[in-house]
Order: C-alpha cells, then structure tokens, then sequence
C-alpha cells in the first residue's frame, strides 16, 4: 500500500478552566488570555497545528472559538488555526461558513473548521432547538453546511430551518474552498457520512487502545472507494500531557484528570476515575502521557497501525495550571514533533 503523506501534529485545547499555582480557580477571561499564549507557543515551536474547541459551561472558558483563533491569528504566521470542534447541531451552516472564511482572511489562508455534534448538550437549549431533532438537526445542517462550500447561489430546504432561496456566503475564501473536517466518535454511520461528504476524517479516540478504531478506518476508505472519491486524510484527536520524565507527567496530570473526569461522571452515571483506570489508559489506551521519548513512540505507533495524515493532542486536561501546559507544548514542539518524525522515517505509517 502507498505511504500515507507526512505526519501533521497538532494541538487540541477546550479552554479548560485552569487553577493557578496556589490552586485557585482561574477568571474564564485569564484562561482565554492564556490560551492565546499557548497558540502562540505552538506556533513558535514549530507545530502544525492549534485547535480550539467549543463549549457552553463553566468548566470550560471558551465558547466563541473562532474569536480566540483571530487573536492568535494576529500573532502567529504559520501555524494552521481550526476549531475542535464546532457544534454545527446547534449553530446556523451559514454563519459558520462566513465565521470560517472570515478567520481564513485574518490568518491569511490558515483556517480549518471541525464539525461534530459535540460531546455536551448545554448549546441545544441554550440555542433553542430541542434534543429530541438531535440526529436530524446535524444531518440537514451537515448538508447544507457541504453545498455551501462548493459556492454560488443556493437553494437548499429542509426541516429544520427557513429554506434558502438563491443564497450566497460573504467573505468567499481565497483557497476557493473552507477547509473542514468532520469529527467522528466512532459511529459506522458516522464514518460513512464523512466519505458521502468527501471529508476528512477526524476520529475523537478518549479511551481504549487506539488500534480497536483500524475497522473504522477501513470503512472509511472502503466507502471512499466505493463512491469513486481519492483517499482522503484520517487524523486522530486524544488527550495527553507532556512532562520531562514519565513520572512527572502522570503524577502532575492524574489529580486534575481525576477531578474533570468525576464531574463529567456524575453527570453522566460513571463511577469515580481510579489511579489504576489512568494507569491502564496511560499503558495501553488512549492516554499520551509522560516523557517526550514516550509520547513520541506512542504516537508513532497510532499513525502506523490507523495509516494517520495527522494527530492532535488534546493538551489540556481539567484544570491543570498554564505553566505546565506551557511546558508541554514546549516540549510537544521540540522534542517529540521530530522523534515521532524520526520514528516514522524509519517504519512508515502506510493508508
């Protein structure tokens, strides 16, 4: 089989909602000031990629990413700024387009968008759509978003809107087209929606050996092949801390993964996160943590067994401090950026 295209490595950032050093709870402005810090460190260290995702809560300081990627923009002249995700379900296709494009304009060419249904709910009501559309209102605002892409008047109806009637998007992108994703959780349908689209795919793998999605990784391809469309990228978005040794990092990252994970928990009926459930994720699941050679190889290792084009890191996790977030992009940049780029020089990723 071809060799896959090299590796791109990116980070993934939700705006978590951070302590400072004494550990007290950060203002959610701070944090946003923080993390347009840290997209400007991943650009200084080299990396392709920073992504900020959506979300309307309090555990999470940044609901507008789009505006936060503009100020990075101002700042940065390389790295490709996108968003991880937008909840399209609960946002006008419209107004994401022309969001998008505009940020392509700022950034000079450098805007991607992620689309997904999100992992939280709070935008439904918050919105005023209903839960009980939750399926449908992605379908037909996926669609449309797609048609709105190619450019030109359109005149699309469904369901869940107005129709549109010879309508147009402003600012058109000057790479002709937005350059999007769709983030997929591991769904089958999901997978094949993504190839209908012709998009890539973005898999969110947060737990479990990351090899257990190589079966969705072959539908995709089979579908695209099955529809007459060009491979298209595959990249994987999973949570990680980089520290200088792997003691370090997995005792500085478990007391705020534990908190994070247990909020979310009682929400959802899970039981408390153990020491022993994040050591076995750091081991052998979906969790990169620890030095940069470890990382490295865990990442390699990921791209080589799914054939990735890209792999992000979600580097923040609960309410670790900025500091060491800093730290960890530092050395995500420096150090295992070019080993995982070794590493697979020497035994490629193939599709």
């Amino acid at each position: 089989m071809d060799a896959t295209p090299p590796l791109e490595l990116g980070l993934d950032t939700f705006g978590d909602v951070t302590v400072d050093a004494d550990g007290r709870r950060r203002h959610p402005a701070a944090v946003i000031r923080d993390v347009v810090e840290e997209g400007v460190l991943a650009d200084r260290v080299g990396l392709d990629v920073f992504n900020i995702g959506e979300h309307h809560r309090d555990d999470y300081a940044v609901s507008a990413p789009e505006i936060v990627l503009a100020a990075i923009a101002a700042r940065t002249e390389r790295i490709r700024l996108g968003t991880a995700v937008t909840v399209l379900s609960s946002d006008d296709p419209v107004r994401v387009h022309e969001k998008i494009a505009t940020l392509d304009a700022v950034s000079g060419g450098r805007a991607e968008v992620t689309l997904g249904r999100g992992s939280f709910t709070e935008s439904f009501p918050l919105f005023g759509f209903d839960l009980a559309d939750y399926e449908v209102l992605f379908s037909e605002k996926l669609d449309l978003f797609a048609k709105l892409r190619d450019g030109g008047p359109l005149t699309w109806q469904g369901t869940t809107r107005r129709p549109l009637v010879d309508g147009e998007v402003h600012p058109r992108v000057e790479g002709g087209v937005v350059p999007a994703w769709i983030g997929v959780g591991g769904s089958p349908e999901s997978v094949v929606r993504a190839a209908q689209y012709r998009l890539p795919l973005m898999l969110a793998i947060i737990g479990g050996d990351p090899a257990r999605f190589a079966p969705y990784v072959d539908l995709y391809h089979r579908a695209l092949d099955q529809l007459g469309v060009p491979t298209l990228p595959v990249g994987v978005h999973s949570p990680g801390f980089v520290a200088d040794t792997d003691e370090e990092a997995r005792e500085l990252l478990f007391p705020h993964f534990k908190a994070n994970r247990d909020r979310i928990g009682r929400e959802r009926g899970w039981g408390p996160a153990t020491r022993e459930q994040f050591e076995a994720e750091a081991d052998h699941g979906a969790l990169f943590v620890g030095s940069p050679e470890t990382v490295a190889r865990k990442i390699a290792a990921t791209a080589r067994v799914l054939g990735l084009s890209r792999f992000d890191l979600k580097y923040s996790n609960g309410t670790l401090p900025h500091a060491q977030l800093m730290r960890c992009i530092e050395l995500y940049g420096t150090e295992v950026t070019p080993r995982v780029r070794e590493l697979l020089a020497a035994t490629p990723a193939t599709a």
